[in-house]
């Protein structure tokens, strides 16, 4: 019989103890007898936060396919018990056999968002693995990391001892392999590292060297051994149809964020938002085939007794098959009782249309995203939505019976203006007014309830704004006030409520995203100092971040509020996420320009995400194969 890590005296003194049990619906057990690999997937962040991410899912279900791999889940113990596990000395362990996570041939930890870097060295800390890659022996797992964060590791580069770069499902077998042939063959931990760094997609930090110019930016990054690659390219899979997808999801013990069955059905975006990073990280576009996911959707849906399904993509309203997927699921749900969810839809009257199909009499709110309130502004975050479609939308939507809408805006867009900020409550209160001139007064169910929420633009790596200037804490800050002292300017005033992220954690995620290797000693001196849990506002503590920033001499103002020059070597230059850094220069420019680029279906704007041949740069209705590498 398994026995729990944690005592009974424990479990009934923290928060939620089936965090930590493990034992769910559809988690695997094995015999760590007879397999020769045990991996450790890690999600940084509390169990609810990591149950609910697809991208653990597929890696889990993937590694356990391998007959001679055991993958095991852990997370970030909550506070409560993180304080009980120092003062009593107990190391993190995993869900499945609550085995020490020190144990493990190797630790997984997917980067999803920089704010949880301080985490990561809690896993790492409560495992009782050194902190530093370079202080590790045999005797410790191998860390290695991925996601999004990835594609610009250099702020966490001292931490991590392998990290990959791209989609999951590629590399990962040939590594385990390398590593059972190292361990036969008696070799040093490095020297299967520099073998592990000639795999594609893999890099080991401390096997490359940085140079920096006296002004703080870099002047060269190389490898210091003989047979590493200059560049390193991201592993990408080019049929998402016939890769690893799990068709029994862990189903946990208590409610997470996402209670449901998540279907991927497509990877990618043809938009090209300019301040969108996984729209630039994800290309090209390439969609499931349509009867795959019927087959995963019910099979799925009959291993978990879940009540909802939702369909997960970028921007779902693009899938060339949703309305024959959407009418399958409602036919063969609606006497289960299952509801369709479909998050990422442009709101037109296709889109309209399947929500009215899949939504309950009692309308839910709908979601808007014109990111800016201009229409200046939207041309120039390339957003590809002008204000008569977003009045036509919320028109339809009204007639259709809705009367709650979501509105999201970024604050601190590039080229912003005053009269920018002021359109945002502009834009709220004439999408208000359409309701009172829509609808009947007979016919209203109450007024109209607006939510517009404004986060702070941050610009990330591998985007045309990653040359762009962040603002201050301070001007965010104002420009928010701007914004609420203009909606309470509207004649629709009082429909319309107003919400605001904080300010410094978006500054401190700023200074994150485009770090380099000298952000890792304050990462580790914050973490020392208490800082964990940082994406969670209760937690955060940006006076103890700017102190140790200050102690460790290291200007915030260099990574945030400096515009880049063109020619300058950014930390993440190593990496070939596929889409160019000349492509990408050329939209800075646009952007400033205020000119649009039409999408991926409309027109090849020859990216570079041509060259791996699949997805939506080969659909044969484009017809512009020949212009691919143009």
């Amino acid at each position: 019989m398994r026995k729990l890590a944690l005592s009974d005296d424990i479990l009934l003194k923290i928060e939620k103890p089936a965090r930590y049990i493990g034992n769910e619906v559809n988690s695997i057990m094995k015999d760590k007898e007879q397999i020769a690999i045990r991996f450790a997937m890690c999600f940084p962040d509390v169990y609810e936060i990591g149950m609910s991410h697809l991208g653990i899912q597929i890696l889990y279900d993937m590694f356990n396919r391998f007959e001679d791999t055991w993958c095991e889940r852990v997370y970030s113990p909550w506070p409560d018990l993180d304080a009980v596990m120092r003062e009593r000395h107990i190391p993190l362990f995993a869900l499945e056999s609550q085995d020490p996570i020190k144990n493990f041939d190797f630790l997984g930890i997917t980067i999803q968002y920089e704010m949880c870097y301080t985490n990561i060295l809690q896993v790492l800390d409560l495992s009782g693995i050194p902190l530093l890659a370079v202080e590790r022996t045999w005797d410790d797992p191998i860390v290695i990391g991925g996601g999004p964060c990835s594609y610009n590791p250099e702020p966490i580069a001292d931490f991590f001892d392998i990290i990959y770069i791209g989609e999951g499902e590629t590399q990962y077998r040939a590594l385990l392999d390398l590593y059972k042939q190292a361990k036969a063959e008696g070799k040093s931990r490095r020297e299967f590292l520099i073998q592990a760094g000639q795999l594609p997609g893999l890099y080991v930090p401390q096997l490359y060297e940085v140079c920096y110019k006296e002004d703080g930016t870099i002047a060269s990054f190389a490898p210091s051994v003989e047979g590493l690659p200059a560049t390193i390219t991201k592993e990408m899979v080019k049929d998402v149809t016939n890769t690893y997808y799990p068709e029994k999801q862990v189903v946990p013990f208590i409610k997470c964020t996402q209670d449901r069955v998540v279907l991927e059905i497509q990877r990618g975006c043809i938009r090209g938002c300019r301040f969108c990073q996984a729209g630039q990280l994800y290309r090209p576009v390439r969609e499931r085939d349509v009867n795959m996911l019927k087959e995963y959707a019910l099979k799925m849906l009959d291993n978990t007794g879940y009540e909802e399904i939702t369909l997960s993509s970028l921007s779902s309203s693009d899938y060339s098959h949703l309305e024959e997927l959407v009418n399958f699921l409602i036919e063969h749900c609606k006497n289960k009782k299952v509801n369709i969810s479909l998050p990422s839809l442009r709101i037109d009257a296709f889109s309209l249309d399947v929500m009215q199909k899949v939504q309950d009499i009692k309308k839910s709110s709908l979601t808007f995203a014109p990111e800016a309130g201009s229409q200046r502004l939207r041309d120039v975050i390339n957003k590809g939505l002008t204000e008569e479609v977003i009045l036509k939308g919320a028109t339809e939507a009204f007639e259709g019976g809705w009367n709650r809408v979501k509105l999201y805006f970024m604050l601190g867009l590039p080229t912003e203006t005053e009269e920018d900020i002021k359109g945002i409550a502009e834009l709220s209160n004439k999408i208000a007014a359409a309701y009172y001139e829509t609808v009947p007064k007979e016919k209203r169910n109450g007024k109209v309830q607006i939510v517009a929420s404004t986060s702070f633009f941050i610009p990330k790596p591998f985007t045309p704004f990653q040359w762009a200037a962040q603002c201050t804490k301070e001007q965010f800050i104002e420009k928010a006030y701007t914004t609420r002292r203009a909606i309470s300017e509207q004649l629709n005033q009082k429909s319309i409520k107003y919400n605001w992220h904080e300010a410094d954690a978006s500054v401190m995620e700023g200074i994150l995203a485009r770090g380099d290797r000298k952000i890792a000693q304050v990462i580790l001196k914050a973490y020392q100092k208490g800082c964990i849990f940082d994406a969670w506002g209760e937690y955060y503590k940006h006076d103890v971040w700017m102190e140790t920033f200050a102690e460790c001499g290291v200007d915030t103002d260099f990574y945030t509020t400096r515009e880049r020059e063109l020619d300058e070597i950014f930390p993440w230059d190593f990496i070939d996420c596929g889409v160019t850094k000349d492509f990408l220069k050329k939209e800075w420019v646009r952007a400033l320009d205020e000119k649009v680029t039409p999408n991926c279906r409309q027109q090849c704007n020859a990216c570079g995400a041509a060259r791996f041949g699949c997805g939506v740069c080969f659909e044969p209705h484009t017809g512009k194969e020949e212009a691919h590498e143009a």
